[in-house]
């Protein structure tokens, strides 16, 4: 898989649509004729920063079409709601869907953009009630509502996160049911998926790390639908270790530093290729 790099130290995704979706995913555009394996996903499944993303891998080693579902910031939604996805995902091989957080779907508290899930839209007037101090006028994205939330009061902020822990699974379950064929869950992330403690290192209240909100429990909800669970954790080991193999504009460095490298998505691949493998036989 060729990638261009652009200017200083920029990527060209490539960026492409795929027949009636309105998502633009990132390329090189692949044929969706014939046997392929699909990847649904956020961040790490679009492999920003990443000139071969761990499905670029796994094409390499299975030599089979691998195509590139994943979204910058992407919740469920994105996925769950855009037909075409769904559809090609179910004529796959196998199907991996990368375990995003719950933090960027719409729910009874908020509604976030339909295919950029980390634009907030709209408060709802029931998250209105809870938190009648705060003008939600202010805010553009999910994450930096809810951390402001979360800060302002934990004990209110307690009863949000359980409204989106539940609203993803429920997400969860429909997209599953929705994709025909063998699936796998993936768990990639820097945090193995146990509960997240309320405060940070300093005891401030805190998000906590990605994919937010997300715990061993809920996987285990949703694991009997699917053929496999890969995880793999890093135990935030590979954040910020590897940034030389990234590729990104001095402007980008915060940003890739809070990001998985390539030994992160080489041990993913590694992980992966034997599941699927096993799968599509």
């Amino acid at each position: 898989m060729s990638i261009e790099i652009l200017g200083p130290g920029g990527l060209d995704y490539l960026t492409c649509r795929y027949g009636t979706s309105k998502l633009m995913f990132r390329g090189p555009k692949r044929s969706l004729k014939g046997r392929f394996v699909a990847f649904i996903g956020g961040t790490e499944t679009y492999g920003k920063f990443i000139a071969e993303p761990f499905p670029a891998l796994i094409e390499q080693a299975l030599e089979v079409p691998c195509v590139n579902f994943g979204l910058l910031n992407a919740g469920i939604d994105a996925f769950a709601k855009d037909p075409f996805v769904i559809e090609t995902a179910s004529r796959a091989d196998v199907t991996v869907i990368q375990l995003v957080g719950a933090q960027n779907l719409s729910n009874r508290f908020y509604s976030v953009h339909p295919r950029r899930n980390d634009r907030l839209v709209t408060a709802s007037a029931l998250l209105k009630t809870i938190y009648g101090e705060v003008d939600f006028a202010d805010f553009n994205f999910t994450k930096h509502m809810l951390q402001h939330l979360q800060t302002l009061s934990p004990e209110r902020f307690a009863i949000v996160r359980s409204e989106l822990q539940q609203a993803w699974l429920a997400r969860m379950r429909l997209m599953l049911g929705q994709i025909s064929g063998k699936k796998v869950l993936l768990w990639l992330a820097a945090r193995t998926p146990e509960d997240m403690p309320v405060t940070n290192a300093h005891g401030i209240p805190d998000l906590g790390e990605d994919p937010l909100f997300i715990t061993r429990d809920m996987i285990a909800q949703i694991a009997p639908l699917v053929d496999d669970v890969v995880e793999m954790s890093t135990n935030g080991g590979a954040v910020g270790a590897d940034v030389k193999g990234m590729v990104f504009s001095e402007m980008e460095r915060m940003a890739a530093e809070q990001m998985l490298g390539p030994t992160a998505h080489s041990d993913a691949a590694g992980a992966l290729v034997p599941v699927i493998e096993a799968l599509r036989t």
